[in-house]
């Protein structure tokens, strides 16, 4: 699998350029999967559904399945919030795992910037900043690419993976 993040300040855009990069990548027919980092308390499942009552009756795990889906939910209790690469191994084999969020990982990442949330840039200061997508023009030596240019992101995701051998490296070996 090919592993790369897009990390930013809330509001840069992550989400919405992941909406029109996953199915860019999709129609190129690549299999996408992501990962999104929460950083708050969330909850996908809803008060009086079964699933939800097992798990506040104390289950460690809830799987749920139907003819369309299936999502596992994990309760962590008093567990650490598990690392990056945990999550991957949980994951099904695809081409692409695009990671939102996660800033502070050692993967690869484009950080995504925009020019009216008033935020520094993450790049240089992260290491691992490999491209920049912005509305704001940014001197630097690593690629930058417009926000509304889905296609140039597409183009950089599947240059820089086949570029870097150790951008595939096995979900165990990411640096996170």
């Amino acid at each position: 699998m090919r592993v790369i993040g897009f990390a930013g300040w809330s509001g840069a855009g992550k989400t919405t350029l992941l909406k029109r990069l996953i199915p860019t990548l999709s129609l190129a027919g690549y299999s996408v999967s992501t990962i999104k980092h929460a950083h708050h308390e969330f909850d996908i499942d809803k008060p009086g559904k079964d699933s939800w009552e097992h798990r506040r009756a104390g289950a460690t795990e809830v799987l749920v399945g139907s003819a369309n889906r299936w999502a596992l939910m994990h309760e962590l209790r008093d567990e650490a919030e598990p690392s990056l690469a945990q999550l991957l191994a949980h994951l099904s084999p695809v081409n692409f795992v695009l990671i939102e969020g996660f800033r502070h990982g050692g993967h690869p990442k484009i950080e995504v910037h925009r020019r009216a949330n008033e935020k520094p840039f993450l790049y240089p200061g992260d290491p691992s900043i490999v491209a920049i997508v912005s509305d704001d023009t940014v001197p630097t030596p690593i690629t930058r690419i417009n926000l509304d240019d889905i296609a140039a992101v597409a183009a950089f995701v599947l240059a820089y993976a086949t570029s870097i051998d150790s951008y595939s490296a096995p979900c165990s070996a990411l640096p996170v």
